[in-house]
């Protein structure tokens, strides 16, 4: 079995009177890239930010490579690579320069460094680009010498702030493919790089080898993908109409079905699902606007956790 690398037991934190965590407790195992999903205010951030260290975290209650984030905070950091949300380059230097001035940071000099520097950024597929400034790249490419960045040191845990920000589609399935690469390669310690990212993008938590669904603090679920569209258990039916409570109260009565009602959209979670929409249209006779039939997706698993869609969860 895998040894987990990252540990959190019952956490809470608050600011103030509102609480950002609830009693969150996850585990994350070595090599694999795990997704945390959720919305605005959802937790998620906070979550990061005490898994990056800044911050503090409450003693005993997380721990990365055994090393307790409260007591241990500095060897926690020597451990951690990390990639935040807004931008962290100079644009004005080359790819090669910004990583050099962050390995100064590391106390890093001379030979060392510079081969360190070679070899993150070809890591990331930019060996050959190590010499032109980060303003003439893509912005896909800055992303990944912002990764670069963030394996400069070597570490064994890379931790991820909503990493797909800014990046349109083609530069998405480019950053996955190169997250693939460095989470399957093999490092100093003989496995890949641990990956833990925060997201809102359902099809980015999609591609993690397992994520945790969290909103408002708490953690609603956490499986692989695959297995938490399983607990759906069939085809997702969605109606929509203008008269949604009407459609709703109608089908309850004449088919003993009762439909969640997620604003003005009805869904129903049924095996054969194109089987039953004919009974559904007749049940509602000149109310049903439209119906679709579909395969279970995170979605629909965030709202059989939560009653709401992921962009209507409140901030």
């Amino acid at each position: 079995m895998s040894q987990a690398v990252v540990e959190v037991s019952d956490l809470r934190h608050s600011y103030g009177e509102r609480v950002a965590l609830d009693g969150v407790t996850l585990s994350v195992d070595a090599g694999e890239i795990f997704a945390i999903l959720g919305p605005n205010g959802s937790g998620k951030t906070t979550l990061f930010r005490i898994l990056s260290t800044l911050v503090p975290a409450p003693p005993g209650r997380v721990r990365v490579l055994g090393l307790d984030a409260a007591s241990e905070r500095d060897a926690v950091r020597r451990q951690i690579g990390v990639v935040f949300q807004a931008p962290s380059l100079d644009k004005q230097l080359t790819a090669a320069e910004n990583l050099t001035h962050q390995g100064h940071l590391y106390g890093l000099r001379g030979a060392e460094l510079a081969r360190r520097v070679a070899d993150a950024l070809a890591a990331v597929n930019l060996a050959d680009r190590a010499g032109e400034r980060v303003d003439k790249f893509s912005g896909g490419m800055r992303r990944r010498v912002e990764i670069a960045k963030g394996l400069l040191h070597r570490p064994r845990v890379l931790l991820m702030d909503e990493p797909s920000t800014g990046l349109d589609p083609a530069a998405r399935i480019d950053l996955w493919r190169h997250l693939r690469q460095i989470s399957g390669a093999k490092n100093e310690t003989g496995g890949g790089v641990t990956v833990l990212l925060t997201t809102h993008l359902m099809e980015e938590a999609d591609q993690a080898d397992r994520l945790a669904i969290m909103d408002r603090g708490r953690v609603m679920a956490c499986d692989t993908p695959a297995a938490l569209k399983e607990r759906i258990g069939g085809d997702v039916i969605t109606i929509t109409s203008r008269q949604p409570e009407a459609v709703r109260a109608a089908i309850l009565q004449r088919l003993g079905v009762e439909p969640q009602q997620v604003g003005a959209v009805l869904r129903i979670e049924r095996p054969r699902g194109h089987e039953f929409v004919p009974q559904l249209i007749e049940a509602a006779p000149g109310m049903v606007e439209s119906v679709s039939v579909g395969k279970p997706t995170l979605e629909d698993v965030f709202i059989r956790l939560t009653g709401q869609r992921l962009a209507e969860a409140p901030v």
